[in-house]
């Protein structure tokens, strides 16, 4: 760490989605690219019907999404092709990306037909439904929203996330589980004692250094949807969430950012925070 930074924590986890709104997997260490995790939301499944990429942020048409569960057969690594994906379906039967029967079976528990793919379209687009809460664009409404070209994330490569801003929104509303996997995020960082409040908000354009040089600019807040309030495992439903989310902080939850010096990432890296 250099004298223009100061210590702002360590990485607490690491999580990797291989599939877009499918559960993911935590990892230990990863390296980190200029298009995020290596292996992140490289896959996704498109809705033939329309052409958008199926996101589970309209639940009304996918709510089925948060119950399979996708895991590379074996670690990614950088500048080789993607490994296949293991996708683990709802009532535990598995297939693998690579396997020919692989959207019929997906198919099958979504009751619609998709297909399996690894390329964005140039203009991607998803289908969002904003629920009856307080503090939201829209409310009880299904709109059309766009994406980065040739990609599948929503607003950016990374969504950082403070175990601060849990603890923080679950003293507003304890009867709610504010368990990281409701966020969705790639990196969580448990700030240094005696931080609290918001960290993200006071990181915005600053540089944060993880581990031995890696870099990444926190680009802006990251907005909240119906995702949080949605099962998944052992949390239940609960529109408390995003209903918190929303009263107390604007619906955002973390940040978004992008890659400015790549490399290798641990869970247990020291954070640090500085302008450059």
């Amino acid at each position: 760490m250099n004298s223009s930074e100061e210590a702002a924590g360590q990485l607490a986890s690491l999580w990797r989605y291989p599939v877009k709104s499918m559960l993911g997997e935590e990892l230990d260490a990863s390296d980190l690219t200029e298009r995020g995790l290596l292996g992140d939301r490289s896959y996704a499944l498109l809705d033939p019907s329309t052409g958008m990429v199926v996101s589970a942020k309209n639940p009304r048409k996918w709510a089925r999404m948060f119950e399979f569960r996708a895991e590379y057969v074996e670690s990614p690594r950088t500048g080789q092709p993607l490994p296949p994906v293991r996708i683990t379906c709802p009532d535990g039967a598995m297939a693998t990306s690579d396997h020919d029967d692989v959207d019929s079976l997906v198919s099958k528990y979504l009751d619609r037909p998709v297909h399996m793919v690894t390329s964005a379209p140039e203009a991607p687009r998803y289908e969002e439904y904003w629920p009856d809460i307080e503090g939201l664009a829209h409310r009880e409404k299904v709109t059309d929203e766009t994406m980065p070209s040739r990609t599948f994330f929503d607003g950016a490569v990374l969504h950082l996330l403070t175990t601060t801003t849990l603890n923080r929104l679950r003293g507003f509303y304890p009867e709610g589980r504010f368990d990281v996997r409701r966020f969705r995020p790639n990196l969580v960082i448990e700030p240094i004692p005696g931080t609290d409040g918001f960290p993200e908000d006071d990181w915005i354009g600053q540089i944060l250094t993880i581990g031995d040089g890696v870099q990444i600019r926190v680009r802006g807040p990251c907005q909240r949807c119906v995702m949080t309030t949605l099962p998944q495992g052992d949390l239940p439903r609960d529109p408390g969430i995003l209903r918190t989310a929303a009263k107390h902080h604007q619906v955002n939850v973390g940040a978004y950012a992008s890659v400015v010096h790549g490399g290798r990432i641990r869970r247990s890296d020291r954070v640090s925070v500085g302008s450059h």
